[in-house]
């Protein structure tokens, strides 16, 4: 299991590198939860995520929004910051979604509702599908996994992570600049 450390590095800013994919994180990710909703380790998925942004040659850079638990929100105000436009808006709990810089919050380019039913191959796909849209290409889409019995059988789960996540978010903070390290 990969262990995660978030270290703060200052107020993230708009970039102009046009071959970096923003990954924003909520508030409490890395720091108050290290786990998906499945137990996976939060660097496990960082892992997976960087290395399919990395195949497709382009470079992650790591936000956490401290102001939102809305992964819309999240993900927007990564794509506004994002030198190439392109943004994935991660949850602690493991929800995903990849997301473009001139698009409304609730509009998106891939959504992965259910994280009960990701693993690594998923996130690192959805790396390399963030990365081409980044390059401007049109990857196929991420197959929607779907099991209509995992809203109830997570409810209890998902709402302590949420409530987890409202604690520590802070309108007040700026978005942060983070680096993400594995050990």
């Amino acid at each position: 299991m990969e262990k995660i450390t978030v270290t703060g590095i200052g107020e993230a800013t708009f970039s102009r590198d046009p071959k970096e994919v923003v990954v924003a994180v909520s508030p409490a990710f890395g720091e108050r939860l290290k786990e998906t909703i499945m137990g996976v380790s939060l660097g496990s998925v960082i892992k997976e995520i960087s290395a399919g942004i990395e195949a497709e040659g382009m470079k992650p850079r790591f936000i956490k929004v401290w102001g939102s638990t809305d992964l819309a929100i999240i993900a927007s105000v990564g794509s506004k910051l994002s030198g190439s436009g392109i943004s994935i808006g991660l949850q602690s709990r493991g929800t995903a979604v990849i997301h473009q810089k001139n698009m409304v919050p609730l509009n998106n380019l891939e959504l992965l509702p259910q994280s009960p039913l990701y693993n690594g191959e998923i996130y690192r796909q959805l790396g390399r599908n963030a990365a081409q849209y980044a390059k401007g290409e049109s990857p196929e889409p991420i197959e929607i996994l779907n099991d209509f019995m995992a809203p109830s059988k997570f409810l209890i789960k998902s709402t302590l992570l949420h409530l987890e996540e409202t604690e520590v978010m802070d309108k007040a903070k700026k978005t942060l600049e983070i680096e993400i390290s594995m050990t």
